[in-house]
């Protein structure tokens, strides 16, 4: 995945995660396992993120 791939993939995780949240409190939410999953896909891909910036420099140099 490209770093606006990425980017892209992460607004919409926290807009599901958003969502998410919003029906559980109102009571609508069916599968509250997905609240866990959005969780760690949004960890993953920030994780993604950070390796790559942390490579910059790296390479830079």
């Amino acid at each position: 995945m490209t770093d606006e791939e990425l980017e892209n993939a992460l607004a919409d995780r926290r807009q599901e995660l958003f969502n998410l949240r919003f029906q559980s409190v109102t009571g609508a939410l069916e599968n509250s396992a997905r609240l866990k999953l959005a969780k760690r896909e949004i960890a993953r891909i920030l994780t993604v993120r950070h390796e790559r910036e942390a490579q910059l420099p790296a390479e830079k140099k």
